[in-house]
Order: structure tokens, then sequence, then C-alpha cells
């Protein structure tokens, strides 16, 4: 048996596995590294939290990913070097990371690596009749486990739109194993720079769970920080605080077709973006509309855009528990907001589920990379739109 196969087996046959979850979103802020120790698979998944960390991008590396990020005309030399040279950047983060805690990387038996996206395109998106879904996420992981010398598990999206699926989102898996609850009805709602959902039946019925985006979370927000401001993000939601929200400008922002598509959906950055903005200010006259005013406005934006996603899904029950993670979790506006939209229902943080809200995506890419190696018996529905029953994830060997 060839050596490298002969080791992975070796890890699927452990009790307990120890595995690095890398996460780096849309809004290129950071490498998200949650280290975790995960046995069993399926519904048996225990996940232990043991050490996490965002790792800051620098300005370098921002600059590098937003050259070819979300936009249709690249580089494509440019787009080609990034491939491996991001891999390499986030090895580097990995191996510091580790140094820092002091773990050898020995004890760590894999490395689930997200990659860093730079174009998602739905059909609904792209809209052209002869292509399917499609998504591409660089940050090559045979590059990456050479460089760290632990075997790396990539590429997860590929495999859910080879199955029928859009390639998002994939947290309703890992939040399927980690957070369902018998009794409870829960709603596990990430706000990144796209804002997503999953619903998790207190029946603990597969066949009942739904995951959708809802679109934009905080990328148009950020963008219009960093235009505006310099700023990478709206902190503390300082300047959507001194605004006033614009009416006509919010109505204007809501009229689009992705709105109305059924659900389950994905969406991203190329269509939610600044020019979306423009086009919505001219539309609702508004283009003299000063930056507070604006943000104030994007706020509220993202936040009726989830309530009346998670409103239009749930179909009247009010019996279920939100637990928030991602970035849009530490903007109070955006909470308070959300909470006003969705009255009589329990907001949380999945801290209170035992993940910090921060790791929470990370940490379910390690669950991913788990169900890979050990798992994937769980049936999700074979009708089920959007939530394909496969394993995902490509695996490249150190040497």
């Amino acid at each position: 048996m060839n050596r490298n196969i002969a080791s992975l087996a070796a890890i699927a046959q452990k009790k307990e596995r120890t595995i690095i979850g890398l996460m780096s979103g849309t809004s290129v802020d950071g490498l998200d590294i949650a280290l975790c120790k995960i046995s069993g698979s399926g519904h048996d998944t225990a996940l232990t939290l043991k050490a996490f960390e965002t790792i800051s991008y620098s300005a370098d590396f921002k600059a590098e990913i937003k050259s070819v990020f979300s936009k249709k005309s690249v580089d494509f030399e440019k787009l080609t070097l990034l491939n491996p040279w991001v891999a390499l950047q986030q090895a580097t983060m990995i191996l510091e990371f580790l140094n820092k805690h002091g773990i050898d990387k020995s004890e760590v038996d894999l490395l689930a690596s997200h990659g860093q996206t730079v174009y998602h395109a739905p059909k609904a998106l792209h809209q052209q009749q002869k292509f399917g879904n499609a998504t591409l996420q660089i940050g090559d992981g045979d590059h990456m486990a050479v460089a760290t010398g632990i075997i790396t598990i990539s590429d997860f999206r590929q495999k859910h739109i080879a199955a029928g699926g859009e390639g998002a989102p994939l947290a309703v898996y890992g939040d399927y194993f980690i957070f369902s609850k018998k009794g409870e009805d829960r709603i596990m709602l990430n706000m990144g720079g796209i804002a997503n959902f999953t619903f998790l039946p207190g029946s603990m019925d597969a066949n009942q769970i739904f995951s959708t985006d809802t679109g934009p979370g905080n990328t148009m927000m950020d963008a219009l920080m960093q235009q505006e401001f310099n700023r990478y993000y709206d902190e503390d939601a300082a300047v959507a605080k001194q605004g006033t929200v614009n009416k006509a400008l919010l109505q204007a922002l809501k009229q689009h077709s992705f709105f109305e598509q059924p659900f389950p959906k994905t969406t991203g950055p190329e269509l939610f973006n600044l020019s979306y903005l423009e086009e919505a200010k001219q539309k609702a006259g508004s283009n003299d509309l000063n930056v507070y005013d604006t943000m104030a406005t994007l706020n509220l934006f993202s936040a009726q855009t989830i309530a009346e996603a998670v409103q239009r899904t749930m179909k009247g029950n009010t019996s279920f528990v939100l637990y928030a993670s991602g970035g849009g979790m530490h903007n109070p506006l955006l909470m308070q907001n959300i909470q006003q939209l969705l009255p009589g229902i329990s907001i949380k943080h999945t801290s209170e589920l035992g993940i910090h809200p921060d790791a929470k995506e990370a940490a379910l890419f390690a669950v991913l990379a788990n169900e890979c190696l050990a798992g994937g018996e769980v049936e999700f529905g074979k009708t089920m739109k959007g939530i394909p029953s496969v394993t995902m994830g490509k695996i490249s060997f150190p040497w």
C-alpha cells in the first residue's frame, strides 16, 4: 500500500482526530484557524475547540486578492500565480499558530482548508444556459500540504456543485452534526460578507433541514467603509448609528430578482457590491445621500433581508432559537435591527453552544474534513434541493 494511503487509513481509524479548520471569507480580513479535537462522525460527531485565532492579512495580501476578487475580467497570469501563493502565505500562518500554541505539526492529523473564494457564479446569477453552477476558490491544497507537512483536505465546494448544489452554503452539514438538539428548533445564522442560515429541526429529521443564503451580510457596508474611510468595517456601527435610514434607497436596494427567487439560493459580492449600491441610489434619486445615512440604510437592508428570509421559510413558526455567528454578530446596530424585526425570537450566540462565534465556520470545515475521511453515512434526502448527500474535499499529501 502507498504510504500516504496507509497514513490516511490510520487517521480514519482513530477514535479521535486533531483537525485544523481554516476559513478565509469574502471580507478578506484574515485567516481563521480553529484547532479541533473531533471524534465519531455524522450524528455521533463530538467536537472540542482547543484553540482559535484569526491572523490578520497584511495590506499586501489584501491588495493582491482584491486585484482578482469578484471581477469578471482579471489578469489571468496573476490569478494563476495567486493560487499557490495564497496557500503558501496561509501555510506560514498555520506554522506560526502551531509554534505560538506549542503544538508540533506531527500532532495534527489534517488541515481542512476552505481556500479563498475569488468568484461565485450560480446559474441564477450568470444566466448562461449552457453553463451550470460554478465557484472558484484559490489556495492550492498540494502547496499547503507540502509547505506544512500536514495532509490537507481542500476545495470542498466543487463536489457540492458536481452533486447538484450551488457550492454554498456548506455550513448546513456541520451545523446538523454539531448543533442539532432534540426537542429544540434552531436557526444557525452566520453573517459574513454574505448572510446565510441553517434551520435545524428539533425532530432531528435530516429531511427537514433547510439552508440558504439570504443576501448581503457585511459585504456592502464593509466595501463602503473601505472606500470612504479606509477602514475595513464599521466598528461598533459607529458610522451607521449617526445616520438616518433613507426609505426610498432601502426599497430600491430590495428591488432585485434575487429576493424573489425560491429558496434555497446562493449569492455573493459579484451581485451585492458598490455598483449595486450606486444603481439603487440612481433608482431612488438619492445620489447625494451622505455616507452616514447610506450606512444606516445598508445596515437595515441586511437586517430586513435576513429577517424576511427567516420569516418566509419558517412559515409562522416562532418557537425556534436563533444562534448568531460571523462578523455581523459584532455589529450592535445590525443585531438590534434583526431583533426588532423578529420580535419574541430568542437570539443568542454560538458561544452558548460551546463554539466561539468567530470560530464557527473554520470549525465546521474541520467537521467536513472529518466526514470526508471517517463519515459520509448520513442521508440528507435525495430530493432536497441544495443539500446533496455527499462528502466533500480533495486530499493532498505532503510527500
